[in-house]
Formats: C-alpha cells, sequence, structure tokens
C-alpha cells in the first residue's frame, strides 16, 4: 500500500506516496476510503467522472478528495478504480466503483493543515489531514 496512517492528535491522518501526481491523487482516494473503512457491495458498478481546476496541487487534491467525499456521503458511493490526469491547474478523473455496503469512520471534510506535496527522489509525498 502507498499510504499510510499516521497518529494526530484530533483528527485522521496519512502519507501518501506515489511515482507521479496523478498516482499520488489516486492513492490518497484508496487512503481515504481505507481508513474510512469502506466496503462495496457487490451490485452492478458505477461510473463517474470528475473534472476539476484549482490554482495549486494542494488546493486540487483537497477538491478532490473533497469530491469522493461528497459522493460517499450523498450518493453512498465510493470506488476502487481511479484514473486520474493532471495537465496544468486541471484535473480529470474517471472513477469505477459501487454503492458502499458499510462504513466504520465517517469523514467530515479534507482539511489544508499542513499539506505539502514534496518532491522526493522515488516521486513525490504529501501528508494529508481529515476532519472527523
Amino acid at each position: 500500500m502507498p499510504f499510510e496512517e499516521i497518529h494526530h492528535t484530533a483528527d485522521w491522518s496519512i502519507r501518501v506516496w506515489a511515482k507521479d501526481l496523478p498516482h499520488l491523487f489516486s492513492e490518497a482516494a484508496f487512503g481515504l476510503f481505507a481508513i474510512s473503512g469502506i466496503v462495496l457491495a457487490e451490485t452492478p458498478g458505477v461510473k463517474k467522472e470528475i473534472e476539476m481546476r484549482s490554482p495549486d496541487p494542494e488546493s486540487l487534491l483537497v477538491a478532490f478528495l473533497s469530491e469522493l467525499i461528497y459522493y460517499a456521503e450523498q450518493d453512498n458511493l465510493a470506488f476502487d478504480k481511479i484514473t486520474v490526469e493532471i495537465k496544468g491547474d486541471q484535473l480529470v478523473a474517471t472513477l469505477a466503483g459501487a454503492p458502499i455496503q458499510k462504513i466504520n469512520k465517517y469523514i467530515k471534510a479534507v482539511t489544508f493543515h499542513n499539506l505539502k506535496i514534496t518532491e522526493k527522489n522515488s516521486g513525490v509525498e504529501a501528508e494529508i489531514v481529515f476532519d472527523v
């Protein structure tokens, strides 16, 4: 797993790493679903496409993950196949998943607290804090 849950005093936090920015966004989404304990129903799949713009990668990441939280809360959907393309300030994501059968922890929001996407020798990394 290219993410790990890290200790945070009041909220939940994960550290995510990947070879590039699009994969970092996908892995952050998988981390979000994993720490929530989401289990997908075994029903016919659902596909969605997300398009958004934001002035910087951190804001784009928050907007993307916030959209996934919205789908989970409002439409009872989560995704196990995520493809992300990023060109400049624009993100296009293709999502495939199913209705949520079970969720253990509810996340209210993605925060900007200490959020910084950093380049490493092996790719990119970010620490993301979620408000619960």
